[in-house]
């Protein structure tokens, strides 16, 4: 077994049974046509884990500038970012706050040629303690775990589109901030830009008092496990099928969740899964994105990067929202699966409360004014 975990095999790497030395070999040759690539990268995946850790933990934040490229647009769950300066002073004020943050990768999904480019989906669980004042105020000391999905587009070294969700509310909750009073000034600074909150009424889920579609979109998937992922999707979350759940998951499955929850078993998923849409009744789920690789740990690792929209109009696990007031919600979400024998094993389900949060407060200050 040990033999076979060595990097410097003709394989593309894989995450998850691999200490970080592997993962960044020094002296591995290139596995994977990559044109354009600098070449201590051995593979995509050794690009996006190395290139991370040097910029984030290694301190070498310039290398943003031949990592990504002046026009690089970077979604976030509280805003987006049109341009490289703009990622290299984000980095810096995390890198002041949590001098001691270490981001390791727990498994990268992925896609993509030289040619057409790469598409990464990158989960990493961050952890680390609060120890200088900065972006989120006085420091308080304390540590935090959090996670976070980076889905990135990338050609030639140089990646040109990103989505990142990290779970920020778990973050302040761990660290004892309170976030009612820091969504209040999200809210409030993104207002005074005149940034407003759009109501778009039916998100489309349903055409009039017609029932959902029947069939799920499959035109994104690439393969067998990616449209049977699609489609139980579309009929638990589009469907309201939420016993289906217990069909495609497997009876000692384990969920990870938002604010680093861990729950085990199918009643476990199918109440998170209810419990938010609970919280947005109306919601329309539309995956954005598909991709899946062959896991050394059997079956297949399958990432979908999806969006939730509806409005807050009913009580469920979305509780640091308050009461129902009916504000238009849109949540950006990344779930990582693991699929074995046509069952799910783990699914990594991840989206920011707090960004929903800033959302509600966001319609509020809208309807005040």
């Amino acid at each position: 077994m040990a033999d076979q975990l060595q990097p410097v095999s003709d394989a593309v790497l894989q995450v998850e049974r691999r200490d970080f030395v592997q993962l960044a070999p020094a002296d591995r040759r290139r596995v994977q046509p990559m044109r354009g690539f600098d070449p201590v990268y051995t593979d995509i995946v050794d690009y996006i884990v190395r290139c991370t850790h040097r910029i984030w933990d290694e301190r070498d934040v310039g290398l943003i500038y031949s990592h990504y490229t002046h026009n690089c647009v970077v979604y976030g769950t509280l805003g987006t970012v049109y341009d490289r300066e703009a990622m290299v002073r984000d980095t810096i004020q995390r890198l002041v706050s949590f001098p001691e943050r270490r981001g390791m990768a727990t498994q990268v999904i992925w896609r993509g040629d030289e040619d057409a480019g790469f598409y990464t989906s990158h989960l990493v669980t961050g952890s680390g303690r609060h120890t200088q004042d900065g972006h989120l105020g006085p420091a308080t000391g304390r540590p935090f775990v959090s996670r976070t999905v980076a889905d990135c587009m990338v050609l030639e070294n140089r990646i040109y589109r990103e989505w990142i969700v990290s779970d920020t509310l778990a973050i302040l909750l761990q660290l004892g901030i309170d976030h009612h009073a820091h969504a209040d000034g999200i809210a409030a600074g993104l207002h005074a830009r005149g940034q407003r909150s759009i109501d778009m009424g039916e998100n489309r889920r349903m055409l009039g008092q017609y029932p959902p579609e029947a069939e799920a979109d499959l035109s994104i998937a690439h393969n067998g496990v990616e449209e049977w992922t699609l489609r139980w999707m579309h009929e638990v979350w589009n469907r309201r099928m939420f016993g289906r759940l217990a069909e495609v998951y497997a009876p000692n499955c384990q969920f990870h969740g938002p604010l680093m929850t861990e729950l085990y078993g199918q009643a476990a998923v199918i109440h998170q899964t209810l419990g938010l849409v609970g919280s947005i009744p109306d919601a329309g789920f539309t995956p954005q994105h598909v991709c899946s690789v062959e896991s050394e740990e059997g079956g297949h690792k399958v990432a979908v990067r999806w969006i939730l929209e509806g409005h807050h109009l009913g009580h469920g696990i979305l509780r640091h929202l308050g009461a129902p007031d009916g504000a238009r919600l849109q949540v950006m979400g990344i779930s990582h699966l693991h699929v074995v024998d046509g069952r799910v094993r783990d699914e990594w389900r991840l989206y920011d409360e707090l960004a929903l949060m800033v959302q509600a407060r966001l319609a509020r200050l809208q309807a005040g004014a």
